[in-house]
């Protein structure tokens, strides 16, 4: 049997809205006004991190390492609050997913997202049942692009580690793939396309139409 492994942001839903505004919460915290917005969406699929750093050098503090740590965690707080305020499901994404499990194939997910945040969005868009396993940022020692929570993702899906796939939107998730010695496929649409062709996927998909025929081919059933 095999498995088909989702990353998350960015890839089965667009949750950067809700990101960018968990973001800008903690600048407003600090006196300052929305320092992020639509076109910083690529660099909220990156993590809150990435967008509190972006953030800091507008401020013309680049490099203020500290207060991304102090940032973080209310971040994180301000984030679980509005979790699925903006947050969209991908059009098409259940019913391919529907499609692949009917078809024989096992499904997970595998994100950088701490795992309860990504239990608790999941469960709210109403889609956790669809898939067996769930492997966060924080559930294993180490995250992607380390080839093991995919592995991990795998395993807890009831698959084969080396009869799986990867899809995604981002190097880290192209990276993880290669690392495990796995075919990724990548999305060309969202805030993440424009940039995913370059990875040099085994397969690029513009709307989750095609991707139960791009599966079929990178993971053929035995």
């Amino acid at each position: 049997m095999g498995t088909v492994i989702f990353d998350l942001d960015g890839t089965l839903a667009d949750t950067s809205g809700d990101l960018l505004a968990a973001a800008n919460a903690c600048f407003r915290s600090m006196g300052e006004g929305d320092l992020l917005g639509p076109d910083d969406a690529p660099v909220a699929l990156n993590g809150g991190r990435a967008m509190l750093r972006l953030g800091m050098e507008r401020l013309g503090r680049a490099g203020d390492e500290a207060e991304v740590d102090r940032l973080y965690p209310v971040l994180l707080e301000h984030y679980e609050e509005a979790i699925d305020h903006h947050t969209l499901v991908f059009p098409g994404a259940m019913e391919a997913i529907r499609l692949l499990s009917d078809g024989g194939y096992r499904m997970g997910i595998c994100t950088n997202k701490p795992e309860r945040l990504a239990q608790l969005l999941l469960t709210r868009l109403g889609v956790r049942d669809a898939f067996g396993s769930l492997v966060g940022a924080d559930t294993l020692k180490v995250k992607k692009p380390d080839p093991e929570p995919l592995r991990e993702a795998i395993r807890r899906a009831g698959g084969d580690p080396m009869r799986a796939c990867l899809i995604g939107d981002s190097r880290t998730d192209r990276e993880t793939a290669r690392a495990a010695g796995l075919p990724s496929v990548l999305v060309s649409f969202g805030p993440s396309g424009p940039l995913t062709a370059a990875l040099e996927p085994e397969a690029l998909f513009a709307h989750f139409d095609e991707l139960p025929d791009i599966v079929r081919r990178v993971v053929p059933l035995a």
